[in-house]
């Protein structure tokens, strides 16, 4: 693929390096000025941007008359056709800022039920979550290729942290016991380069080893395995928690090591164990968006856990729920043994817009509560099935845990409300 046109600005400016002219042709880009003195590829670009970004045209100032802007009454094949030139225009991360806007502004959600458009649009979790909502009012043709679409992006991501997620896991072995005949990834190898230093080759400045030191991998019974619980609320504002938990789910279900479950919610639980073995299955097994009963799933994941003091339930919610039947549960579940942690998201960026208080009254049981990255959630899971300090592991990781007495009042939401 050519490279995206907005990133040379010294070709677009008509082949200068003039630092004034680079500048202005930035700005008149930027504010959609007169397209007088742009190229004919700058002409395009910002022709593109206008129908996103300008209002409906009535021949104002800075506007001729006559020129179309907006999206909503494009045909399929004319939005296929835009959603081709900003992609020649921006890379892939600008192109993905771009479509959410197209559909937030102009309620294109819809024609994603047209497989001409579907055809085209750039792939991301962002338009995973929008194809789930939409999984059950579309026609066959579409739904079949937005299978096809959410399978390209889930195998995406699983390349991105199943690895790591595998090695993260299967990292948490019986450090106490030694072996000299270790599984490559159980090489202790400070051991090992100690216990072989005199058979060190100064021409070729290295130890050859003699014999391998390792960790001593547990062979564990079905009955011996800890049991993880993934606990997802589904409710709108949780889309790209619920893609990512679900993607781990299957991932963590893959490895012998550990006893797997995906529990989904909102206002009803649906159990989708069974169905881990295909994380496509996985999510189109979702219903994005209704309300929330934290305290339901917590009931119904109580009574799948087998094994409280080898268990460990990973709750990932807002929290904007009643509160008082959840921290029973909670609080339940912390006394039986069971190694519990809050998620108040799993995204890209970390962040959250949470019910503060609750989130304060989680910390305040002993349960570490925050949101973190995916990237992120491989280490931890390792940490938490060692039963390592989950706070120590957060700080090192620069991740703020939620404070038993902080008063953080989250903008525009009341306390056990949903905004």
């Amino acid at each position: 693929m050519d490279e995206p046109i907005f990133e040379d600005p010294d070709e677009q400016a008509g082949g200068t390096h003039d630092p004034r002219a680079r500048a202005e042709r930035r700005w008149r880009l930027a504010l959609g000025a007169d397209d007088d003195g742009l190229s004919d590829d700058d002409r395009r670009l910002s022709r593109a941007l206008s129908v996103l970004y300008s209002p409906q045209d009535d021949g104002g100032p800075g506007r001729r008359p006559g020129r179309r802007h907006g999206l909503g009454g494009s045909s399929p094949k004319a939005l296929a056709t835009w959603l081709g030139d900003i992609r020649q225009y921006f890379p892939a991360p600008v192109v993905q800022i771009v479509q959410k806007d197209a559909f937030a502004r102009h309620g294109l959600k819809q024609m994603l039920m047209e497989p001409e458009f579907l055809a085209g649009v750039e792939r991301d979790i962002n338009l995973v979550s929008d194809l789930l909502s939409l999984k059950n009012v579309m026609p066959d043709k579409a739904k079949q290729l937005a299978r096809e679409v959410v399978a390209t992006v889930v195998a995406e991501l699983v390349a991105r942290l199943g690895t790591k997620t595998a090695e993260a896991v299967r990292g948490a072995v019986d450090r106490h016991q030694r072996t000299f005949r270790p599984r490559p990834a159980d090489i202790d190898w400070p051991r090992t380069i100690t216990a072989n230093l005199r058979h060190y080759q100064p021409e070729h400045g290295t130890v050859v080893p003699e014999k391998l030191v390792g960790f001593l991998r547990r062979q564990r019974r079905l009955v011996d395995l800890d049991e993880v619980v993934l606990c997802v609320d589904q409710s709108g504002s949780m889309a790209a928690s619920v893609i990512y938990a679900s993607v781990f789910a299957a991932v963590l279900a893959s490895l012998p090591v550990v006893d797997t479950k995906l529990v989904v919610f909102d206002t009803e639980v649906v159990d989708l164990t069974e169905e881990l073995a295909d994380p496509v299955d996985v999510l189109f097994g979702i219903q994005l968006g209704g309300g929330t009963d934290v305290a339901k799933a917590l009931s119904y994941c109580t009574g799948r856990i087998e094994r409280p003091a080898k268990s460990h339930l990973v709750l990932i919610t807002d929290l904007y729920t009643a509160r008082e039947p959840m921290m029973q549960h909670l609080a339940a579940l912390v006394r039986a043994g069971v190694n519990v942690i809050v998620l108040l998201a799993l995204n890209d960026c970390g962040c959250a817009s949470y019910d503060a208080e609750a989130a304060s009254q989680c910390a305040a049981l002993g349960i570490p509560t925050f949101a973190c990255t995916p990237d992120q959630f491989p280490d931890l899971m390792a940490t938490a099935l060692r039963r390592d300090d989950i706070a120590a592991w957060a700080a090192d990781s620069d991740i703020k845990l939620t404070r038993p007495l902080d008063a953080v009042e989250v903008r525009g939401s009341a306390p056990g409300t949903r905004s």
